[in-house]
């Protein structure tokens, strides 16, 4: 039987009920690539007339978790940011996503950050990985990219690290 999206919803509640949060999210990270797998929750939740943007799938009342479905634009690519003290898992079901992880190398008492790559890759179909509170990065799409994205809470209305041109910089690599 394939793996539906209440079956994912109520696993990831149980995850984030019952466990640390950083395993929680390697839990729901690995179900969700379960719930990528499935040919007709795919087929459902995307087809190519699907427009740009996201929208809802489903929220959690009691953990305030959210499940989004993005058509992600072709060419978007995206400033480093983090999800504050909430977290996100991406996945993607088909296109990939292009993952720049960054670290702030400053001291913390400086008013900009100060950002050094730490890691690049693609999420490719099927795949998906999970940020916990604080982890700065940022995303690039190439190519239209259908793209389920899980988080913590609405992050449409918390305060979190944008990055701003005026204030921050970034080094370039070695």
């Amino acid at each position: 039987m394939a793996y539906e999206l209440a079956t994912f919803c109520n696993d990831a509640r149980a995850s984030l009920k019952g466990k640390p949060l950083a395993v929680a999210l390697d839990e729901i990270a690995a179900r969700l690539r379960e719930l990528l797998a499935n040919a007709d929750f795919v087929a459902a939740t995307f087809n190519d007339e699907t427009p740009v943007g996201k929208r809802e799938l489903y929220h959690d009342a009691d953990t305030d978790f959210y499940v989004l479905a993005h058509v992600q634009e072709p060419g978007k690519t995206g400033n480093p940011h983090s999800h504050g003290n909430s977290w996100a898992i991406y996945g993607n079901a088909r296109g990939f996503t292009e993952m720049t992880e960054w670290k702030r190398v400053n001291d913390e008492s400086e008013a900009g950050h100060v950002l050094r790559k730490s890691d690049q890759y693609r999420i490719m179909p099927g795949q998906s990985r999970g940020y916990g509170p604080g982890m700065i990065h940022s995303t690039g799409h190439p190519s239209k990219a259908w793209v389920i994205r899980v988080t913590g809470t609405d992050l449409d209305h918390l305060p979190r690290y944008h990055f701003n041109r005026n204030r921050d910089k970034i080094l370039e690599t070695a």
